[in-house]
């Protein structure tokens, strides 16, 4: 495997994981917020990953190429609560207000777990890196 294809699937994962951590952020600055209706009440969001994998079948080439991207980003299916609070100027006729779904707690091991993917592809990149500096290194002596 050439050293262009780690870079390229380790950067690849760089970025999915940045993209799942600012969502994640989004959820967590969402938390608290309320609605008038079960429609308008925020909803959490969720990156879907989908791995890449070219393979030149039939062709000289053995040139593996692979990575990962989002698929897509999506509302979160739990269920929206609502909470009497018939002063608020959001609430709606009856005196509710809508609450997001977003569970603080889980919301920080997800973003735990995205920063230690994210740090693990900077290992990556980082052990190439000295791999490639290191095979210089013989290659000058």
């Amino acid at each position: 495997m050439a050293l262009d294809n780690i870079f390229g699937i380790a950067g690849s994962a760089l970025n999915a994981q940045t993209v799942r951590m600012n969502t994640t952020a989004s959820n967590l600055a969402n938390a608290g917020s309320v609605a008038g209706t079960d429609k308008d009440a925020f909803r959490a969001k969720r990156t879907t990953f989908k791995t890449i994998m070219e393979q030149q079948l039939g062709s000289s080439e053995t040139n593996n190429k692979g990575g990962v991207k989002i698929a897509a980003i999506t509302d979160d299916p739990k269920t929206i609560s609502r909470m009497s609070d018939p002063g608020n100027p959001s609430a709606d006729k009856d005196g509710y207000v809508y609450l997001s779904n977003v569970n603080e707690m889980s919301e920080m091991v997800e973003m735990m777990a995205a920063a230690r993917s994210y740090q693990n592809n900077v290992e990556v990149v980082n052990t190439a890196r000295q791999l490639m500096m290191r095979t210089l290194d013989i290659i000058k002596s």
